[in-house]
């Protein structure tokens, strides 16, 4: 019976890495190959990853593109009670968002194959989810959970892809008002440590100057435009054509000679005018 047992997750037969124990998974019943998914016990330095306790965090390979965090915490749920799970492209610390995750704008969606780290709330999950190796196949989809695949999941995907406008609207304004928040709490910095000498004795010079600029008028902005008007009609089709390359250089050629024949005659009279005359 051990040996029948052994026979369906043997580490060398499922293919898996060296340290972790294998986990026979299928889509569903009529699937008759199981998937499986390499697991073992995360551990790292106390300290360094807060949000993946190392005694109660299950480290899992070679997820499917079809198993997602709801198929993962009722997996592992038979275990131990699952706290948390975390799918991810690679392996790695989780970063901390600094702000809410937006539901619109900068979504990353990870294909593919992936790997996942399950928290459970006890220690002993880990070791009762290692153990479901010597058990038969797990179902990742079922009638009370079904999976969806196909053209199911891509007419879900393409609802889920439409945008409420409402909800648009919501989150740009919460977007703006906490940006409008920020500048305002900047620009009140700014403006407590203008003129203040920094350690060093540096005194720090805003974008805004000792005389910021006052709004213009209308009329004032009326009469730069005109200015700018008559500047662009001064240099309005000047020099436009090849032909009027040639002309213009034609009459420099032009002036430049007959300035080179009025500075000869000039040089012959002041020669004529320096000879000496004794009578």
């Amino acid at each position: 019976m051990a040996a029948a047992k052994r026979k369906h997750v043997t580490t060398a037969e499922a293919g898996a890495p060296a340290g972790y124990t294998a986990i026979p998974v299928k889509l569903s019943e009529k699937q008759q190959s199981p998937h499986y998914l390499y697991v073992k016990e995360h551990k790292v330095r106390e300290g360094t990853d807060t949000t993946h306790p190392p005694n109660r965090t299950l480290f899992v390979l070679n997820i499917p593109p079809y198993c997602t965090k709801a198929c993962l915490s009722r997996l592992f749920s038979c275990c131990s009670s699952v706290q948390s799970v975390n799918v991810c492209e690679k392996p790695g610390p989780r970063e901390k968002p600094e702000a809410p995750k937006s539901k619109f704008f900068n979504l990353k969606t990870v294909t593919g194959f992936r790997v996942a780290y399950v928290v459970f709330k006890n220690p002993a999950g880990v070791q009762a989810a290692k153990s479901l190796s010597l058990q038969g196949p797990l179902v990742i989809s079922s009638e009370s959970h079904p999976v969806k695949t196909g053209i199911r999941k891509w007419i879900a995907s393409y609802a889920a892809s439409v945008v409420d406008p409402a909800e648009l609207k919501a989150e740009v304004d919460t977007f703006m008002q906490t940006y409008d928040k920020k500048i305002a709490e900047e620009e009140a910095k700014a403006e407590e440590e203008e003129g203040i000498p920094d350690e060093e004795g540096w005194v720090k010079v805003t974008r805004k100057g000792r005389r910021p600029g006052l709004p213009r008028t209308e009329a004032a902005s009326l009469r730069v435009l005109e200015r700018e008007k008559r500047k662009r009609a001064r240099k309005e089709l000047l020099n436009f054509y090849a032909w009027q390359h040639r002309e213009t250089k034609r009459e420099n050629i032009a002036q430049l000679r007959k300035k080179f024949e009025e500075d000869k005659q000039r040089i012959v009279l002041m020669r004529a005018q320096r000879k000496f005359r004794p009578y």
